[in-house]
C-alpha cells in the first residue's frame, strides 16, 4: 500500500536563497582515496587548493552569501595535508565547519586535531556505490557496522554533530528501511541522516547535450554508471521507504524547483526519539519558528545544531506544542508512553533529521529543474556555481542545456558540426 502522497503546501517552505543560506561549499581538492559509481569529479585534475586559493574562495562567501555553516568537501577533504589548518580558518572566519568525507582517513589522533581547531561536524558518505576496504559488502545495512564504529568514534569526542548520507538510486532504494532502522537506535549518536537521489545527464535518453553552440556527451563525466538503474527516482520513492520502517514520519520543511515550484528538491524532517522507539515528528511551524528565531538573533538561517540542543527534545516538545501540531501529537503520544513506563521520565528524548535531496530534473522542454535556494553553492574563479554542475563550468566555461532531440533542427548524426540554433 502507498503511503501518503507528498504536499509541499501542507509544509514550511525553508526561506533559504542564493545570498543567504543554511549552508555554504567549499571545495578544497579534487583527490579522493575512493573511486565512487557515478562520480563526477575528476581526481586526475587540480588536485589539492593551496591555503591561499581556499582563503580566497572564503572571501567570496564572505562578500556574495551569508550563511551558518560551511561544508568542506572535495574530492575528499581528508586527504588535503592542510585540512586541520582549514576548519580552523573556516572556524575564525565565523561559520561553523562541517567535513564531508567517506571517513576513510579519518583516525581518533586526526579527530582530536579536528575538534581543537574547531570542527562542528562530520557528514560521512557511506554506501553500496564505493568500493570500500573497510567494509568489503554489497548491501547497505551490512555498511551499518561501519557506521556504527565511526558513529562511536565521534561520538567520544563530544560535541561534534554526526550524519551520514548515501546515494540512493533504484539498485538500493528497497534497502533504505535497512538504514532507517540502524538510525532509529542511534538519536544520541547520528543527528542526521540524507538521502541523495541518483542523476546523471544521459538518463534522459530523449535529449540532446550542447555547450557553447556545440554537442557535447556530457556523460563522458561519469565514472561506472551502472548504478543508476531505469527508474528516475523522486522524493516520493524514498519517503515510501522511510515509512516502512518509521510509518509516522512526516516532513516539516522543504525547498522547492527552480521551475517547478511543487517540487520538494530538499525535504526535512524532524524525529523525536527515545533510544527504544519513535514519538513523533515536528510540524511546519516548529521550523519555521526555529529557522524565524536564529535570523532574528543570529541573523543567520540555521543549519546543523549542535548535539546538546538536539538532547533537549523533551522540552522542545512542550515548548513548541502550543504552536505547531506535530509537536503536540508527539507530546500526546509521549503521555501515553510515560503511562505505560513511568521511568520514562527519566530518559532523554532527541530530535534526528531526516533529509532527502532531489538533484537536477530534466523537465519535458529541456529545462532543468534546480534547487531553489540550493545549499551547496560553491565559488569557482570568483564565482557562485551549483556544486554538482561545477564540472560544466570547468570543461566548458558554461552550464550545458538540454533540448529535446524532436526539436532539433538539423539530423542527429552531424549536430555536432553546427553551432546550435535558438529555439
Amino acid at each position: 500500500m502507498l503511503s501518503k502522497k507528498l504536499n509541499p503546501r501542507e509544509y514550511f517552505r525553508l526561506p533559504w536563497s542564493l545570498t543567504d543560506n543554511g549552508i555554504s561549499w567549499l571545495e578544497v581538492t579534487t583527490k579522493c582515496n575512493l573511486a565512487c559509481k557515478g562520480c563526477y569529479r575528476d581526481p586526475r585534475k587540480e588536485g589539492h587548493k593551496s591555503m591561499v586559493e581556499i582563503m580566497d574562495d572564503l572571501s567570496v562567501f564572505k562578500a556574495k552569501r551569508q550563511s551558518d555553516c560551511m561544508s568542506i568537501a572535495g574530492g575528499d577533504p581528508l586527504v588535503h595535508p592542510k585540512i586541520v589548518e582549514i576548519v580552523r580558518a573556516v572556524k575564525e572566519q565565523g561559520w561553523k565547519p562541517i567535513v564531508n568525507t567517506n571517513g576513510l582517513a579519518l583516525t581518533p589522533e586526526l579527530l582530536r586535531e579536528l575538534k581543537e581547531a574547531g570542527v562542528a561536524g562530520f557528514t560521512f558518505h557511506i554506501d553500496t556505490t564505493q568500493k570500500r576496504k573497510d567494509s568489503l559488502v554489497f548491501e547497505e545495512k551490512e555498511h551499518n557496522a561501519l557506521r556504527q564504529k565511526i558513529a562511536d568514534m565521534v561520538f567520544e569526542q563530544s560535541g561534534i554533530a554526526c550524519s551520514f548520507n548515501l546515494t540512493i538510486s533504484e539498485k538500493n532504494l528497497s534497502q533504505v528501511p535497512h538504514v532507517v532502522e540502524w538510525v532509529q537506535k542511534n538519536p544520541h549518536k547520528v543527528h542526521t541522516v540524507v538521502f541523495i537521489l541518483y542523476r546523471e545527464p544521459d538518463m534522459g535518453s530523449d535529449f540532446a547535450y550542447f555547450a557553447n553552440g556545440q554537442k557535447i556527451k556530457p556523460d563522458e563525466f561519469y565514472n561506472d554508471t551502472d548504478f543508476r538503474g531505469k527508474i528516475i527516482l523522486k522524493t516520493q520513492d524514498v519517503v515510501d521507504q522511510i515509512r516502512c520502517s518509521d510509518p509516522r514520519y512526516e516532513p516539516c520543511g522543504y525547498l522547492n524547483g527552480s521551475i517547478e515550484p511543487e517540487s520538494m528538491k530538499w525535504t526535512m524532517a524532524l524525529r523525536f526519539a527515545t533510544k527504544k522507539q519513535t514519538l513523533g515528528f515536528a510540524g511546519p511551524n516548529f521550523m519555521k519558528i526555529v529557522q524565524h528565531f536564529s535570523h532574528f538573533f543570529r541573523n543567520r538561517w540555521l543549519s546543523y545544531s549542535s548535539p546538546q540542543s538536539l538532547r533537549l527534545g523533551r522540552s522542545a516538545m512542550f515548548l513548541f506544542s502550543f504552536f505547531d501540531r506535530g509537536s503536540r501529537n508527539t507530546l500526546k503520544e509521549y503521555f501515553k508512553a510515560l503511562a505505560k513506563n513511568p521511568l520514562l521520565i527519566f530518559k532523554k528524548v532527541y530530535i534526528q533529521t531526516y533529509a532527502i535531496i532531489q538533484p537536477i530534473d530534466f523537465l519535458k522542454d529541456g529545462q532543468m529543474n534546480m534547487c531553489d535556494g540550493c545549499p551547496d553553492m560553491t565559488v569557482y574563479n570568483g564565482q557562485l556555481y551549483w556544486s554538482c554542475r561545477l564540472e560544466e563550468i570547468k570543461e566548458y566555461g558554461t552550464f550545458i542545456t538540454a533540448v529535446p532531440k524532436s526539436k532539433l533542427t538539423c539530423p542527429e548524426e552531424h549536430a555536432e558540426r553546427h553551432t546550435f540554433p535558438m529555439l
